[in-house]
């Protein structure tokens, strides 16, 4: 009995850390969970009038790839910003994007509907022309800003803890179309977080009978939601700074300057004096 009681003890936290580790899994797909910054982009306040936007291209600047052993030939960083950037600007009452990167195909499209249109192709409508042009990319991807662990043993039972700490960094800019004058540009960065807790029993039962068993969890924060919030980030400072600089208005002055998430993006770019100057200006 005596050499059976750390065997099941052991077994009892494996088989409980594995099934809640299953139960918190999903069968079935599901959106993109949301973040703090997509609940920041929709909380700001509405715009005097919304600006047509034009994304042809968010890339991936970094030219860095997966270590080995992952592969020689997998990117560090997903090659989706153009689609994340423009769904931020979509989901945000502030721009409405036309869509640039598969410009090729759309113009294909309406060459088939005139084409069946035959002599009634006038009443197709024009393409609308953008007003603001919005540049960057994701311009760094850095990995092991901080690492560190801890752990003890005693009598052979122990437990230990790692974490690694990677870093994003994107820049994004909004051009006017008319005088090609920088209107904006915001450079942001979110940490990618991962960690890892493992416990483990090595301890002789006798002379000659030697139990070991290990349990361990990892968790990794997905690259793409990380990209994702960044970029969201990126064009809620954006919409700040541009009323910050008056490039842009708000529909309603008074109201909007009260606003929560205006005010706490303010005071991250700018120190509170002239923040609470800029609040009495109105």
């Amino acid at each position: 009995m005596k050499k059976l009681i750390p065997l099941l003890i052991v077994s009892f936290l494996c088989a409980c850390s594995t099934t809640s580790d299953l139960e918190q899994i999903e069968a079935s797909s599901s959106l993109m969970p949301k973040g703090e910054t997509y609940y920041d982009l929709i909380g700001l306040p509405a715009p005097q009038g919304s600006m047509v936007a034009a994304v042809y291209d968010f890339r991936d600047q970094t030219g860095q790839y997966k270590p080995i052993p992952s592969s020689n030939f997998s990117t560090a960083v997903p090659q989706s910003g153009t689609a994340f950037l423009a769904q931020a600007l979509n989901d945000s009452s502030w721009f409405m994007p036309v869509e640039r990167e598969g410009l090729q195909n759309l113009l294909t499209e309406r060459k088939i509907v005139r084409a069946g249109m035959k002599g009634d192709a006038g009443s197709l409508s024009q393409l609308n022309s953008a007003q603001i042009l919005m540049e960057g990319g994701i311009v760094a991807y850095d990995t092991n800003i901080r690492t560190g662990g801890a752990g003890a043993r005693y009598l052979g039972i122990g437990a230990s803890s790692q974490f690694r700490v990677d870093s994003i960094t994107v820049n994004l800019r909004a051009v006017d179309i008319r005088t090609g004058r920088l209107l904006s540009s915001v450079t942001t960065t979110k940490s990618v977080l991962s960690k890892e807790l493992t416990a483990g029993v090595f301890k002789f039962i006798d002379a000659q009978e030697l139990l070991e068993s290990e349990v361990g969890y990892t968790s990794n924060e997905p690259v793409s939601l990380c990209v994702a919030q960044a970029i969201e980030s990126a064009v809620v400072h954006m919409i700040a700074d541009g009323i910050w600089k008056r490039a842009w208005n708000l529909a309603d002055t008074q109201a909007g300057l009260k606003n929560e998430v205006l005010q706490k993006y303010w005071l991250e770019a700018h120190p509170i004096e002239r923040v609470q100057a800029r609040l009495n200006q109105g």
